[in-house]
């Protein structure tokens, strides 16, 4: 088969770009509900990331989930595109995440116009955020009086 620069060039824009690996995606609704009611949130108007460190002794992979609910981007092409980009950009951070660390990235309407290097940004600002956070003992709703 000869080789083809339009052949090559459709091959390079067809391979997906790093993608999250099945292994560190969050799947069960117990894991969504475990980060997101237990851990740490932070946010800015383009992201919010609750953050769950794995206990002490868990070998288990860091798992993130990703959601962007219809009522902040309401197209479900531009949805798609924000989940695709913050998915992307996670699994570049996966890396640096504890073994047994549950992530939930949930986007808002500032994450539609946004670019990759923004949002690059900000996962990385929230993350450490929200590992300070943990570290020091701060639960979202812990130590606040309600009325």
């Amino acid at each position: 088969m000869p080789f083809s620069l339009r052949g090559a060039a459709r091959a390079a824009f067809a391979s997906p770009p790093e993608v999250l690996g099945a292994a560190h995606r969050l799947a069960r609704g117990e894991d969504f509900t475990t980060a997101i009611r237990r851990g740490t949130r932070c946010g800015n108007r383009r992201l919010v990331v609750h953050y769950h460190a794995g206990g002490r002794g868990d070998d288990s992979p860091a798992l993130v989930g990703v959601v962007v609910p219809k009522k902040q981007v309401p197209l479900a092409t531009r949805r798609n595109r924000v989940k695709r980009r913050v998915r992307a950009l996670m699994a570049q951070r996966v890396g640096s995440l504890e073994p047994g660390a549950r992530v939930v990235v949930r986007g808002l309407a500032g994450a539609d116009g946004a670019d990759s290097s923004t949002l690059g940004r900000d996962l990385d600002r929230l993350l450490s955020r929200c590992r300070e956070r943990q570290a020091e003992g701060h639960r979202r709703g812990v130590g606040r009086l309600r009325a």
